[in-house]
């Protein structure tokens, strides 16, 4: 049975998608079945995987207006173990399309639900926003795992995140957990990285990952290239993070 893994956290900016991208593609190298779910209508996740976003009949979108099956939206990437269900921009008009759908917050659910079996692991790329898509997401998944960057409003937003994720646990999914914290753009040069990490640690009653993704520029190039981190540039200390993240959450089954 899959483990779904929402990936969420409303600020934007913070390395929500590479983190998506690179654990998913860290887990498949771990020769874990992987599907990556992207519901952002940005679609970056998408691209993110070499699949291209603008040239995709059936995507997250026509899933949830049910315009086609999940077995005919899921995509085989050219990474072992990895498929995808791709999203473009056409998804930002699901937030209308859904208003008068009946079990709105259940649609990825049960649609999920048909193929879970078929993977050990289910990452949802959620948007960087608390709308019907993420809630969708939230319903859905096991786990939210949240990334923090390192700066200074790190813990801005976070409270509004932790208050939706209860309000989600009390009325939509009594079962949702939160997986963990994972700091992201980390700059070990600068004192703010470190008071950062401690001030979270601080106020957060969380499980925080010990694997903190450094700032890393092979990090920002790869989706330029359609490739995760692990296979732009294997040796690089953003795929050797990556690599100690999924190895964690693999662990934590």
């Amino acid at each position: 049975m899959g483990r779904i893994i929402a990936v969420a956290n409303q600020k934007g900016g913070v390395g929500k998608t590479t983190t998506s991208i690179n654990l998913a593609s860290c887990l498949a190298e771990l020769k874990k079945k992987v599907l990556l779910v992207d519901i952002d209508p940005q679609g970056n996740g998408t691209s993110g995987v070499g699949v291209d976003k603008n040239n995709v009949e059936n995507t997250a979108y026509t899933m949830i207006v049910g315009e086609c099956s999940i077995e005919q939206a899921i995509i085989s990437t050219k990474i072992e173990n990895l498929d995808v269900i791709a999203s473009n921009v056409s998804l930002a008009g699901a937030e209308i399309d859904l208003l008068e759908s009946e079990n709105r917050e259940y649609i990825l659910k049960s649609e999920l639900k048909k193929v879970k079996d078929n993977y050990e692991f289910i990452i949802i790329d959620c948007p960087p926003s608390l709308n019907i898509l993420t809630v969708n997401a939230m319903s859905a998944a096991d786990t939210i795992l949240v990334p923090i960057q390192c700066e200074y409003y790190a813990l801005e937003g976070l409270t509004q995140l932790m208050y939706t994720i209860e309000l989600v646990k009390k009325r939509l999914n009594p079962f949702l957990e939160i997986e963990g914290v994972v700091f992201t753009m980390y700059d070990a040069r600068t004192n703010l990285s470190l008071q950062v990490v401690e001030n979270v640690k601080g106020n957060l009653k969380q499980n925080i990952y010990k694997t903190i993704i450094p700032r890393n520029i092979r990090l920002a190039e790869a989706p330029s290239h359609g490739l995760p981190i692990n296979l732009y540039d294997s040796k690089s200390t953003g795929a050797e993070s990556y690599r100690l993240l999924a190895q964690e959450v693999a662990e934590r089954q």
